[in-house]
């Protein structure tokens, strides 16, 4: 079984208990008026499916995945900055540093990333979306 996305769409996969990466969800959802984005949790069958056709260790993911039909998937600060440039707003600008060395990037979204729970906190389980967003997500 593969992961299908529909067509005209992109795939986020996130860790859906992370408070941060819940946060973050909800401000793209916000963003996104052409509503080209749809959402996973990396915990749900979606996710896991994803990781396991790429070889992929979930329990050392630390990251948001950007999963583009036809197109290889971005992941860490590569994967921020390429949903930056669908937001509405000046968010598109952002990509302005995809210049940067992603070595660089990624150092610092590392530290985000492994600090996130401490910062940010935990959920014990994913959240549930509300019935008006539940479109939008393709694992329930």
């Amino acid at each position: 079984m593969s992961v299908n996305i529909p067509e005209g769409t992109k795939l986020i996969l996130f860790d859906g208990v992370c408070n941060l990466c819940n946060s973050a969800i909800n401000f793209i959802i916000s963003h996104d008026k052409k509503k080209i984005f749809r959402y996973a949790s990396l915990q749900s069958s979606i996710g896991q499916q994803f990781l396991k056709d790429r070889n992929l260790d979930a329990t050392a993911l630390d990251s948001i995945l950007l999963i583009e039909p036809n197109v290889a998937y971005h992941h860490k600060s590569t994967a921020a900055l390429e949903i930056a440039k669908h937001l509405n707003g000046l968010y598109p600008a952002l990509s302005i540093f995809l210049i940067l060395p992603k070595t660089f990037r990624d150092w610092i979204y590392d530290i985000v990333a492994k600090n996130r729970y401490k910062w940010f906190g935990k959920k014990d389980n994913c959240q549930i979306p509300t019935p008006e967003l539940k479109s939008l997500f393709m694992d329930q």
